[in-house]
């Protein structure tokens, strides 16, 4: 039922059919050789480029080298040392009394570099040490080892428990106001915080300060309020009288009752304000095929992206058809 839910409530949110793409990167970790990487990111930094730029939080910094096009489904040749290793398919944040959160491979595949994609994972180049605390969570990355002496790339993914939100389009004339998060990476699993039942959202008002409304138990983000605002304020998160592109980034901080026992945890969400659809194609070309890319490769078990390109979840509110 949960998955009938979701495939409906993308039906709805996505008001312009757009062409598939899913030739991310596999959840094994391999990718497709017969395909070329999507171009989804590329569309979304177009349409970022249109909006005015925020400074309220600063990207990690991006990885230096491309994902690997291909990537062998064989086991490594003698030249590849094994992928990175971290004892498990998902880590969690932990409480740490104020310190950072980090977590070494368990394997040593020698002296080389490390890389992670997509952008959001603070990573050691030099160790492999993730530093769970300071990466974004609630999402799914590979992990590459370059051995000194080689142009060898040996992968593996690792997911970072945690929330996050798929990019969507909401229409606010046709009664999309609610952006639901999903956990641990598995766009199927809603229920996490549904019920209210210990899970806090934007614990340091943070959120709130930016105008974008988060219910504070099940960490769903209220559209609607959030680009009308208030009786009591001049307007929302986008001012009294919004404008085509603009565009508001926020970090939503949050606690969960799982095995991350109420660690502080956060992610980044990017908002952008359109009058009508037809606006979107109009100031952004490109931007609901990009949406529509990024959501499939999420339903297929696939990395959202494997480019340099910025990661925050992008909730796109329009207010009108037409």
């Amino acid at each position: 039922m949960k998955k009938h839910y979701l495939l409906g409530l993308i039906l709805i949110l996505f008001v312009c059919a757009c062409s598939k793409n899913l030739s991310e990167v596999a959840a094994g970790g391999s990718s497709n050789p017969t395909t070329k990487p999507p171009v989804h990111d590329t569309t979304r930094t177009q349409a970022t480029d249109t909006v005015k730029k925020d400074t309220i939080k600063t990207q990690p910094p991006a990885p230096v080298v491309p994902f690997p096009e291909t990537v062998a489904t064989a086991p490594p040749a003698p030249s590849c040392p094994i992928s990175p290793i971290y004892g498990d398919t998902i880590i969690y944040p932990q409480p740490t009394g104020g310190a950072d959160y980090i977590v070494n491979p368990v394997n040593n595949p020698g002296s080389g570099k490390y890389f992670s994609w997509p952008v959001g994972m603070v990573l050691d180049a030099n160790t492999g040490a993730i530093n769970v605390t300071k990466s974004e969570t609630g999402l799914k990355y590979a992990i590459g080892f370059v051995r000194s002496g080689t142009t060898d790339t040996c992968l593996s993914t690792l997911v970072i428990g945690g929330a996050s939100y798929m990019d969507s389009v909401y229409v606010i004339a046709s009664g999309a106001t609610a952006a639901v998060p999903y956990f641990e990476a598995d766009p199927y699993l809603l229920t996490t915080c549904a019920t209210g039942n210990g899970c806090s959202f934007d614990v340091n008002g943070t959120a709130a300060s930016s105008k974008v409304i988060v219910n504070k138990s099940t960490g769903v983000i209220d559209v609607q309020k959030t680009l009308n605002g208030s009786l009591l304020s001049l307007g929302g998160a986008f001012g009294l009288l919004p404008q085509n592109g603009s565009s508001v980034t926020t970090t939503i901080y949050y606690k969960l009752t799982d095995a991350s026992n109420n660690a502080l945890q956060h992610i980044d969400v990017q908002l952008v304000y359109f009058n009508t659809k037809a606006d979107i194609g109009n100031s952004s070309p490109g931007l609901l095929s990009g949406i529509t890319n990024a959501v499939n490769n999420l339903l297929a078990g696939h990395l959202i992206s494997t480019t340099a390109n910025p990661r925050p979840p992008l909730i796109v509110i329009v207010r009108r058809l037409n």
